[in-house]
């Protein structure tokens, strides 16, 4: 595996695409400077030093961590942060950059409402905390109003982005309409088509039976004229479907991306990058997670949803999995039909083995 590759990987476990961050993320950490600027006008006893290591890494940790979290788990991890900010106010006035940290994490608790109470709880606290530690107004007010400012920008932020991605889905759902009308219009079309050509075709093979007989010339000419209706048929079928294309893989899961974010259910989603499938295949693993995703959004009452996909000892495997509490129905027409379609490719389709609403999918690489 290459170094790139490798990097990749781990910004993708530090900061995973959901967050929407992806490398602004290390770009704020620039402000967590502030915690060692008094070191630089002071000595540094061995014991404040060891202690402020070993908070940086445990600040680092729930950082990162954070961005993966939503509800009452980022919960604790805004109110670890604050912690730390509180045991350092008395000694490190460039501590009260962590409450800004932790009002930032407060759109992560959940609706708006709730986040910003986290958010006016933050500040509060340090309003208490920091100038029992500082009194002068110009070392602690600046945590505590710019903890405000970022909290409440954040929180506006991410009710945009929940908004827009509710916005995309409604586009992307607009498109798929227009697509099964597009679909019945061909079905419209066929049917016209096919109808009056067959018809015209069953009755100059019925003529030319008769005539075979008794005008040879004749019926080699209502033959003659049969194939060119074939061929005419033929031509205006193509014409009517030429414009029909399966719905890519990559499609689907930035809809179901989408689908799952509007829900308010935050998605993890991991392709392997080297997978290449044919058309026929995109499409029908494009039908079974738009069915196992739309049964997590109905039924599980899930926060987090899990979709993989990768290509692994000559197999393409598939993964969807939900933290919910909800249940498979194993004789619902969409699991009979996602078993078809991943037997017809010469799979198998495995249900429950990781939680009651898991779904596993395994199809041979070469039938892929």
């Amino acid at each position: 595996m290459s170094l790139r590759r490798r990097i990749e990987i781990l910004h993708r476990f530090l900061v995973p695409p959901e967050s929407g961050q992806s490398w602004t993320a290390y770009l704020w950490l620039v402000y967590f400077a502030f915690f060692f600027v008094e070191w630089y006008f002071r000595p540094v006893g061995p014991l404040e030093l060891v202690l402020g290591l070993a908070t940086v890494a445990v600040f680092l940790v729930l950082y990162f961590s954070a961005y993966r979290r939503i509800g009452a788990t980022a919960l604790w991890h805004i109110l670890a942060i604050a912690a730390l900010a509180a045991a350092w106010s008395f000694t490190n006035a460039g501590a009260s950059v962590l409450f800004i940290y932790a009002a930032a994490f407060a759109h992560l608790v959940g609706p708006p409402r709730k986040a910003v109470w986290v958010v006016l709880g933050i500040a509060a606290f340090a309003a208490v905390i920091a100038p029992l530690a500082r009194p002068e107004p110009f070392y602690w007010m600046p945590g505590v109003f710019i903890s405000l400012m970022i909290g409440m920008a954040n929180i506006f932020f991410a009710e945009q982005g929940r908004k827009n991605a509710e916005l995309k889905l409604g586009q992307a759902e607009i498109k798929r309409l227009a697509r099964v009308a597009e679909r019945e219009r061909i079905a419209r079309d066929l049917h016209d088509v096919l109808g009056h050509t067959l018809s015209m075709i069953a009755v100059k093979s019925e003529l030319a039976e008769r005539l075979v007989d008794r005008d040879r010339e004749r019926a080699r000419e209502e033959i003659r004229s049969m194939g060119e209706s074939a061929r005419e048929a033929l031509a205006d079928v193509r014409k009517a479907i030429g414009g029909y294309q399966h719905q890519t893989l990559e499609e689907t899961l930035e809809h179901m991306r989408l689908s799952l974010r509007a829900a308010d259910i935050d998605p993890d989603i991991d392709v392997d990058d080297d997978i290449d499938l044919p058309a026929q295949t995109q499409g029908m693993l494009a039908l079974i997670l738009r069915e196992a995703v739309t049964n997590v959004i109905r039924h599980s009452q899930a926060r987090h949803c899990r979709i993989r996909i990768e290509a692994s000892n000559g197999e393409l495997s598939l993964a969807v999995e939900d933290d919910g509490g909800g249940r498979i129905r194993m004789d619902g027409n969409g699991i009979q039909g996602m078993r078809a379609r991943i037997e017809s490719l010469g799979g198998t389709l495995t249900i429950g083995a990781r939680g009651s609403s898991s779904l596993h999918a395994s199809i041979p690489k070469e039938t892929a």
